[in-house]
């Protein structure tokens, strides 16, 4: 095999290995199936039905308070709404918009986390590190296998949130408000380099321990920036805009490809077969 090119049958053998054990581990579906379920059907469902049900009237003054704090061009959309719509449009356009981005990171994270640390716990660590594969070839296998699932999630999931958004609240909208070209430019583009992101830092991190509960535990902080994007849109210091969303995107593919290019520079196989 040439040792200047990638040997793509190899990757994709690395990667459907790694998928037919996540189809049968229920650690790593649960989370996937569960945390979409409630953050995509129940919670945007329960607002978009009590939207038109809320009496805003002592709640006017806090509301206009509120709007004052936005950036411009956020008011400027927010004129041809009710008050009603602007709380409903606010909650589930822009503030579940960061939040959304929890899902392509938590389902390619809770895939990576089985990456390295769950060959460990398998006892099949040892036999994967002997194979004729580069450690790129390796490393990429195991980042796709968790990359690409989480893509299809993140595409469901946009579905079906798009869906239960337009439906509950239609009493509330009388229209199809959902989604708007910000929230496309996220699926597309920033969606994706989150996943990235989620899955770079599992990788390394499941590299370094020995269990799956260790690596997902330390992974998972990789989620505090998403923490902060919905605090700024609550507080009104960022404003999710189709500019805005381009810019982070671009910003995270540069950080991934950092991450994959460190992941396969610090990547020893004596080193890890040594600590088996």
């Amino acid at each position: 095999m040439n040792r200047d090119k990638l040997n793509w049958r190899a990757i994709r053998a690395v990667a459907e290995r790694d998928l037919i054990i996540v189809r049968r581990s229920k650690n790593v579906l649960l989370p996937i199936i569960l945390v979409p379920l409630l953050l995509l059907v129940i919670i945007p469902g329960a607002i978009g039905f009590l939207g038109s049900s809320i009496d805003m009237g002592s709640d006017i003054e806090d509301l206009e308070q509120f709007l004052t704090m936005m950036p411009e061009p956020m008011k400027m959309q927010f004129e041809q709404y009710t008050e009603n719509q602007t709380m409903v449009v606010f909650i589930l356009v822009y503030t579940f918009a960061p939040m959304f981005l929890i899902l392509p990171m938590m389902t390619a994270g809770s895939i990576a986390a089985g990456s390295f640390a769950g060959e460990k716990e398998r006892k099949t660590m040892e036999a994967l590190l002997y194979t004729p594969t580069t450690d790129l070839e390796l490393v990429t296998g195991k980042m796709l296998s968790a990359w690409i699932p989480a893509i299809l999630v993140t595409l469901v999931g946009f579905v079906l949130y798009s869906v239960v958004v337009n439906i509950s609240a239609w009493q509330t909208m009388g229209r199809i408000f959902f989604p708007n070209a910000m929230w496309v430019v996220l699926i597309l583009w920033l969606a994706p380099a989150a996943a990235g992101l989620g899955l770079g830092t599992m990788v390394l991190v499941s590299s370094k321990v020995s269990t799956y509960q260790d690596a997902y535990q330390l992974g998972s902080m990789v989620v505090l920036p998403v923490i902060l994007l919905v605090l700024g849109q609550v507080g009104g210091v960022i404003y999710l805009s189709v500019a805005f969303v381009l810019a982070a995107g671009l910003l995270l593919w540069i950080v991934d490809a950092a991450i994959l290019w460190f992941a396969v520079k610090t990547f020893r196989r004596s080193e890890i077969i040594a600590r088996l």
